[in-house]
């Protein structure tokens, strides 16, 4: 994932931890941060077309997936783990927002824009890298959005 991160002309350091950050309450607890910091990476199947579709959302949030399905233009439905790795290269748990198998549509939740720094999954179920929020957009290519459920 560091060599990921460089390609891409960032510098972020990955980080490896003893306990899981699988979950983002795992994430949370190991490194010491509020849930809501937590930039989790959901991967989504696009219905129609049958691409992923990733969202990366704060970890405090449920992802209202009416409003992604919105700003796709097509229903989506949640990926099982087959399709998550095949799509990306990645297992459920520690799926980065970058250096993915093929190119996904990506869309960010704007609540994640509130902090000064956030943390996102580096490709394993203990490893992270932090970022500022605006760098998330740069790093990716994915548009923000108001996405959380209410």
């Amino acid at each position: 994932m560091q060599a990921a991160l460089a390609d891409r002309g960032f510098d972020f350091m990955v980080r490896e931890f003893p306990d899981s950050t699988r979950t983002s309450a795992e994430a949370a607890a190991a490194i010491g941060c509020e849930i809501g910091q937590i930039a989790k990476s959901l991967i989504f199947r696009a219905k129609q077309s049958d691409s992923p579709v990733l969202v990366i959302a704060s970890g405090a949030n449920r992802v209202d997936e009416k409003a992604v399905a919105r700003l796709l233009g097509e229903t989506i439905g949640r990926a099982d783990a087959d399709f998550v790795r095949h799509k990306t290269g990645f297992a459920i748990g520690g799926v980065p927002p970058v250096g993915h198998s093929e190119a996904l549509t990506t869309y960010i939740d704007r609540d994640l824009l509130q902090f000064d720094r956030i943390w996102a999954a580096a490709g394993t179920p203990n490893s992270v890298f932090a970022l500022v929020p605006g760098d998330l957009a740069l790093l990716t290519g994915g548009k923000v959005a108001d996405l959380k459920k209410t």
